[in-house]
């Protein structure tokens, strides 16, 4: 089988290739350029050469003469100081006068063929063969003093000579241009390596085989995903996403759009604090996070996307439907609230039954009735309060379900006498209201058990006057440390002592945040004070909106 080169390797050689055309193909164009250049320049300064001698005193005259000796001792001078190939001399019959380099062809006819436009007074360049090579020459007519053509002078350049110049020069830009050629060998290794690093080391195909397999396994998911970038414009979503959001355009049409010209999201969607202009890098991953999507409950997870170990470069959101956590919540609770009632109800009964086959065994029947009558009426008086304070069944269930635990606990549930609830605030729902609730009070209960004074009653304070609903519970346990007060409500954090030396636990530190997204997302509010002479007391603050003020009681 045969072995294919690295993608590393193949790019490096694919860089070094084209650099070497790329530099062969301007190698030609500059010799072509130099070359043309040169004829041109030295075309001219033969044209100048030989103007000038035409135009020397004296020479007309030693021409018309035919004074060879003259014509030599008047040229040689600036022969010796000409780089041309040669200078020559001839008459009106194209014979040569003066030769330079070949004083045998004196009295000889001149070779070339390109006498005829300069006898006629031009001045001319041009290339022929000459009597010692081939050259690059400028001819010009000799005037007597009635402007008439009595000579010719010819001034050149052998081709030989270019070309030494032009090989001169091109094995100096063949010097630089291997120079340059080693600097784009090593550019071009340097490059291929950081084109590899920058894809992880992984061969093409490999990274073909992710994608593929990353769509596949996005599409498989029954979670919904989406990716964004450091710019907030959306990079990748799953199917599950799009249909739990209800959006209806594909994949490829999205991506790139900004997150939030396709999904309508809160303000404290980024960030626990609700600052609208943070970064999403500045409180790293979320789990669990209550919001709203699409004006559709979801509970969201953020994990951040690092190219390079500390430096995000975007985030990928994973989101349920949290209708679906709430069904079963909902069962869960209603069989632990049942399973809690089957059993302090048992126990209740087995001690009332203990305490009252005591008494009849005792033949104290007196007594026996005024315990059953005091159980009764103690019992019924809260069940009275409970149902007349408060519309709301469910509710109704919840507070006299903690009451009984409480009291099995050792500890007194106080309800405030001014206690009322008649309707429930629109952007909360029934069951998140007894989660708030429930939480506060098994809270405060804890507390109280905790504390090293003997157990004081825990005092509960629901009302909806004053176009709002206020929850209030206070105990007297140990208080709340100052420091912890504003992490109180993240996740993971309590109170309650932990097995080492990190304030936040594995199995504590839900209640109070599951308590504070709930108000949150109702748009209310949650303050903790200290309550006196000890304890803490939990105030939650629902606002009802104008139209709900003078809407329906809770049926």
């Amino acid at each position: 089988m045969k072995r294919r080169l690295p993608f590393q390797v193949k790019l490096f050689l694919s860089l070094v290739l084209f650099s070497c055309l790329l530099l062969a193909l301007l190698g030609a164009i500059l010799f072509h350029v130099i070359d043309r250049q040169l004829h041109h320049d030295l075309g001219q300064r033969a044209r100048v050469q030989a103007s000038e001698i035409a135009l020397m005193p004296g020479l007309a005259q030693k021409v018309a003469d035919r004074d060879v000796v003259g014509i030599a001792r008047l040229i040689q001078p600036l022969r010796d100081q000409s780089d041309a190939s040669y200078i020559v001399i001839g008459d009106v019959r194209e014979r040569h006068l003066y030769h330079s380099e070949s004083p045998e062809r004196i009295d000889l006819p001149m070779i070339g063929g390109d006498n005829a436009e300069v006898l006629a007074g031009k001045t001319i360049i041009s290339v022929r063969q000459g009597g010692i090579g081939v050259s690059l020459r400028s001819k010009a007519p000799i005037l007597n003093a009635s402007h008439q053509v009595i000579g010719i002078v010819s001034v050149g350049y052998l081709t030989s000579y270019i070309d030494n110049i032009n090989g001169r020069r091109l094995a100096q830009a063949g010097l630089y241009g291997m120079l340059l050629l080693i600097l784009l060998f090593i550019f071009s290794w340097i490059f291929s390596r950081n084109v590899k690093k920058q894809m992880f080391w992984l061969e093409p195909k490999d990274i073909a085989l992710l994608v593929r397999q990353q769509k596949a396994l996005l599409e498989a998911m029954y979670e919904g995903v989406f990716a964004i970038n450091g710019q907030k414009q959306l990079i990748l979503i799953n199917r599950a996403a799009r249909e739990l959001l209800d959006i209806r355009q594909q994949e490829n049409e999205l991506l790139g759009k900004p997150l939030a010209g396709v999904l309508e999201t809160p303000p404290t969607f980024f960030t626990e604090s609700g600052v609208q202009d943070a970064s999403p890098a500045k409180n790293s991953s979320r789990h669990d996070q209550i919001t709203v999507l699409n004006q559709r409950q979801v509970i969201v997870n953020r994990v951040p996307i690092e190219l390079e170990p500390g430096k995000e470069s975007g985030w990928v959101f994973s989101f349920r439907d949290k209708n679906d956590i709430n069904t079963l919540s909902s069962q869960l609770s209603q069989v632990k609230r049942y399973a809690d009632s089957l059993r302090i109800m048992r126990h209740e009964q087995l001690n009332w039954t203990a305490t009252l086959a005591g008494l009849l065994q005792m033949q104290r029947y007196d007594d026996a009735m005024r315990y059953i009558q005091a159980q009764s009426e103690g019992a019924q008086a809260v069940l009275d309060f409970v149902s007349a304070r408060f519309t709301s069944p469910a509710l109704c269930g919840l507070l006299l379900g903690k009451y009984v635990s409480a009291r099995e606990k050792g500890v007194e549930l106080a309800f405030d006498p001014a206690c009322q609830l008649l309707r429930i605030p629109p952007a909360i729902s029934e069951t998140e209201l007894m989660s708030v609730i429930g939480n506060l009070l098994d809270n405060a209960v804890d507390a109280t058990l905790k504390a090293e004074t003997a157990p004081a009653p825990v005092e509960l304070y629901i009302s909806d006057r004053n176009h709002e609903l206020l929850i209030e519970v206070a105990d007297r346990g140990g208080g709340v440390d100052d420091a912890l007060k504003p992490h109180l409500f993240e996740q993971g954090v309590t109170s309650k002592p932990q097995s080492g030396d990190d304030m936040t636990g594995a199995e504590h530190g839900i209640g109070l945040y599951l308590v504070a997204s709930y108000v949150r997302q109702a748009g209310g509010s949650i303050e903790i004070s200290d309550n006196t002479p000890q304890g803490t007391i939990f105030s939650v603050f629902i606002p009802y909106p104008a139209e709900a003020l003078t809407g329906k009681k809770y049926e």
